[in-house]
């Protein structure tokens, strides 16, 4: 008899997403005349920079030639894209990254879900409420949760994220062993501060904790006075692994690229309290159970940081923010508060109802899908999640239909 893991039978319900695309599926079917808006998943709409395109023809040509034909490549990435990311990404900006700390995959989703594989089944985990339903239920997966008591998971230590805290995560008031950070945040677009981060850094050096820190959406992030990497903070080489993609970046959502960094100061434990680097464990891991990125992506991903590269992700992340504050906008103007929209592409809107009946109201007299704050976690309830990806038409279209409705 083939038993199952027992551990998914305490997931709840369905992605969130995925229920999402049902409710819209059936409202299509009942109302096949209406246009629909999509302003809920953050998945891109605008084609892949210029630059990208010319370097994916010329790697897909190099492939049709025998003297040029590259195979399996490195599991953890072609050095051409991991010194250019070790250079640009965090060097550039004084964090002391090298390039064989970084490793290429397909998707920061993939590398956020499966570097739990690395730590033993008992550790306390930490996460935002609300927060990026992947960090909960991979630990769901794994037995770390415990049951779903009251709306929560027994053993999983929840950081509320409200108004009354900026939206940010207090240090928890037990000791944890994993911490998961997103910055800026999804969903609610907060972003932390040096100081913050810093609390954080010193918090996980003082109790041999760990930080996941994602950071798929830094490139949003304008304000001078922010950090774009954990590694700009002191300290942060011991105790924090980094995620980032280019799927928001560059337009990458169709075509997979995406990195981890794991410094090799950085160190877990042991059953006797000795320490074991962490970049090993996730090496060995890599080149067992992944063949690595093809040589056209990463060709692709390297043209990201020429000059013409740069200049054309840099319009495309200047539009979908342009998005955001106009998104912003309207809705305070509708006296509804907000965060996000200025660092990030997430707009993080109170609407004072329950999220799901918001959710279905918006989609029924207007056409328009967000996204439920309640998916997200307990303390996302009241709000939804509005996402900027969308070309400005549409989302002038959909503050259109949503300003008749809601000001009357």
């Amino acid at each position: 008899m083939i038993r199952v893991n027992p551990h998914y039978a305490q997931l709840q319900t369905s992605y969130l997403f995925a229920d999402i695309e049902r409710r819209v599926r059936a409202f299509q079917q009942r109302r096949p005349e209406v246009d629909l808006i999509r302003l809920g998943i953050g998945d891109v709409t605008e084609p892949l920079p210029q630059a990208c395109i010319e370097a994916l023809h010329k790697a897909v040509d190099e492939m049709a030639t025998a003297s040029h034909f590259r195979g399996y490549g490195p599991e953890q990435g072609y050095d051409f894209l991991r010194e250019a990311i070790a250079l640009s990404d965090f060097q550039a900006r004084g964090a002391q990254i090298s390039a064989d700390e970084v490793f290429v995959s397909d998707g920061a989703k993939c590398d956020v879900g499966n570097i739990q594989e690395l730590f033993a089944a008992d550790v306390r985990v930490a996460i935002s409420d609300p927060v990026y339903p992947v960090y909960v239920d991979t630990n769901v997966m794994a037995g770390r949760s415990g049951a779903w008591l009251q709306n929560h998971y027994q053993n999983l230590v929840y950081l509320p994220c409200t108004a009354a805290t900026g939206y940010a995560p207090q240090l928890p008031d037990k000791p944890v062993d994993v911490i998961y950070l997103c910055s800026p945040n999804n969903p609610t677009g907060a972003t932390l501060t040096r100081a913050q981060l810093q609390q954080w850094v010193d918090y996980a050096a003082a109790h041999k904790a760990l930080i996941l820190f994602d950071a798929a959406y830094e490139a949003f992030i304008r304000d001078d006075a922010l950090p774009h990497s954990i590694y700009e903070i002191p300290g942060a080489r011991e105790v924090a692994i980094e995620f980032r993609s280019y799927s928001k970046t560059a337009g990458f959502t169709g075509l997979r690229c995406a990195y981890t960094v794991i410094p090799k100061t950085c160190m877990g434990w042991d059953g006797d309290g000795r320490p074991v680097s962490l970049h090993a464990l996730w090496s060995r891991r890599q080149t067992t159970k992944f063949n690595g990125v093809s040589y056209p992506v990463q060709r692709a991903a390297k043209a990201i940081y020429s000059p013409a590269g740069q200049q054309q992700v840099r319009t495309l992340s200047d539009g979908y923010l342009a998005n955001a504050q106009r998104i912003r906008d309207a809705f305070q103007a509708l006296g509804h508060t907000c965060t996000g929209g200025d660092n990030s592409p997430y707009i993080w809107v109170h609407t004072g109802s329950d999220a799901w009946e918001f959710f279905d109201m918006l989609l029924e007299k207007t056409g328009v899908v967000c996204t439920p704050g309640a998916g997200f976690g307990r303390c996302g309830q009241g709000h939804v999640r509005i996402s900027a990806f969308n070309s400005a038409a549409q989302v002038d279209a959909a503050l259109q239909r949503i300003r008749a409705v809601l000001q009357t």
